[in-house]
């Protein structure tokens, strides 16, 4: 039986640019089924339900995104989804989420995660999580590492030490040092060297040892933080929220808490099949293990393709065809009114074109 005390935080406010065009202002990445037929954000919740129930699973997100992803998610209560007036990082959402669940349990654990991951081996990331909470409610902060495949230098990268204990058949390691995007000569050295692991952004900790640790390294965001929660639940608390998050810094829980924290402990977890869809190029690593070397929708024709991904949303005509011949590494997206055509290496670039379309004012497309 799971403790009465375990909490879920999704994160999903992100405006998810490096999907663009097919993920949108009004239709943000977390709301797009891209892999099967549920959303990222459906698959999210869906993952976590046998291990924490609806009632105690909290989402961060903006006002302009909640009404899609509760139509998306109806037996989510309304009064989970926490509003953030505006992108602050993930130390500020992580917090905000973090006073919400101590007002209504002291006693809470919480598991922050992100509604942009894909996971294949979900009973084994529902198992290596369980391990983590149980970890956290013995103390400490804890986050999940992935074993790396390959030097990927997109990827963040936690250095682990010595063993400190073992929860539910799961090693947790202290961890020395987190890095953010190294280069890929660095990459290399750390993936050779077996004492990395990915940062997977994902963190379990008790909601009184986080909001400590934010109080010590971020003291502004913390009283900041303590206002909102002493407004929760009165009719003027929307008000306050508004009032405080204009002043809060914009950092990120990796660098304004966890770099400088003390007691922190990553669980290593492998051959979970964990993709960050943070680009085209990700999204193509998950669905061409199926796919073969092109990934192709419908009437697609490809003669003599290799490593390419073909995409449309689903306002184009399903009858269109695209025929394509002798490509390679390419990825071609196409919406009503926009096609996308870049190098599949080239695709986290994606987002400065999208600065670009802001910088020249044609947020028709945006």
């Amino acid at each position: 039986m799971m403790s009465e005390h375990y909490y879920a935080a999704i994160m999903a406010g992100g405006g998810g640019t490096r999907l663009w065009p097919l993920s949108r202002r009004s239709q943000p990445k977390q709301a797009l089924a891209l892999s099967g037929d549920r959303t990222l954000f459906q698959v999210a919740v869906d993952r976590i339900r046998p291990l924490i129930p609806l009632e105690r699973v909290f989402v961060m997100t903006g006002q302009d995104q909640v009404a899609t992803l509760s139509e998306q998610y109806p037996g989510l209560p309304a009064e989970n989804f926490l509003i953030e007036p505006a992108a602050r990082g993930t130390a500020a959402a992580i917090g905000l989420a973090a006073v919400q669940i101590q007002k209504l349990d002291p006693e809470g654990v919480m598991a922050c995660l992100t509604a942009d991951h894909f996971i294949k081996a979900e009973a084994d990331f529902r198992d290596v999580l369980h391990a983590a909470l149980t970890g956290a409610e013995s103390g400490g902060l804890f986050t999940l590492g992935i074993v790396p495949t390959e030097p990927d230098p997109s990827y963040g990268y936690i250095h682990a030490g010595e063993q400190a204990g073992t929860f539910k058949g799961h090693p947790s390691l202290k961890v020395a040092s987190f890095t953010e995007k190294p280069d890929l000569d660095r990459a290399q050295e750390y993936v050779q060297s077996g004492d990395y692991y990915w940062n997977s952004g994902m963190f379990i900790w008790k909601v009184d040892e986080i909001l400590a640790e934010i109080e010590r390294q971020l003291p502004d965001l913390h009283s900041g933080l303590r206002r909102i929660q002493a407004a929760i639940g009165n009719k003027n608390a929307s008000d306050v929220v508004g009032e405080v998050w204009p002043t809060i810094e914009n950092t990120t829980i990796d660098y304004g808490v966890m770099e400088g924290a003390g007691e922190v402990y990553v669980i290593p977890t492998d051959d979970l099949g964990w993709v960050d869809v943070g680009d085209w190029g990700r999204l193509f690593e998950i669905l061409a293990s199926d796919a073969g070397d092109v990934v192709a929708q419908g009437n697609d024709i490809v003669l003599d393709g290799k490593g390419s991904l073909i995409l449309r949303s689903k306002d184009v005509d399903p009858g269109k065809l695209v025929a394509a011949i002798d490509i390679e590494d390419l990825v071609i997206i196409e919406t009503q009114d926009v096609l996308l055509v870049c190098k599949r290496q080239s695709a986290e670039r994606v987002k400065s074109l999208v600065d670009t379309l802001k910088s020249i004012g044609k947020d028709q497309y945006l």
